[in-house]
């Protein structure tokens, strides 16, 4: 795992990069071919950048 984000800079750079890649996987769906596996990747994804964030918004 990578090394802890302490300010909050960095985390707010972290978020808006975790942000941005989702974004890039959303933009590259082919609504036509996408299965169930695939939204449920997209919710995993949101699920782990709110963790993210309620992490960072307790320290």
């Amino acid at each position: 795992m990578g090394k802890a984000i302490e300010n909050k800079d960095g985390q707010v750079a972290y978020l808006k990069q975790r942000l941005s890649m989702f974004l890039d996987v959303l933009d590259s769906i082919d609504p036509e071919e996408t299965e169930l596996e695939d939204i449920d990747r997209l919710i995993e994804m949101l699920d782990d950048l709110e963790l993210k964030v309620n992490q960072f918004s307790k320290e």
